[in-house]
């Protein structure tokens, strides 16, 4: 599946993606915040609220969103097994 269908695919309403920011990566609407630093940062072991202490503009749904978004971006994602074939 070609990212511009993903992307139409999945709607979150507080995750952007914008080739003007961050290089088109997703981040938290109207911040420069990505999705991908807010994994980073749960997969350190930070709490959420360590997380909002670091970024106070951000609220518990923004995080919650980024997580959600990965969720629903790897439920999509396309397996391809060693053959070839693919599910």
């Amino acid at each position: 599946m070609a990212n511009s269908e993903r992307e139409t695919e999945m709607t979150h309403e507080r995750i952007e993606i914008n080739p003007e920011i961050m290089f088109g990566k997703p981040v938290i609407k109207g911040t420069r915040i990505t999705v991908e630093q807010l994994l980073r940062k749960l997969a350190g072991q930070m709490t959420v609220d360590e997380i909002l202490a670091d970024h106070p503009h951000l609220t518990p749904d923004d995080v919650y969103a980024a997580a959600a978004f990965a969720a629903d971006y790897l439920a999509q994602e396309e397996i391809v097994l060693a053959g070839g074939e693919r599910l």
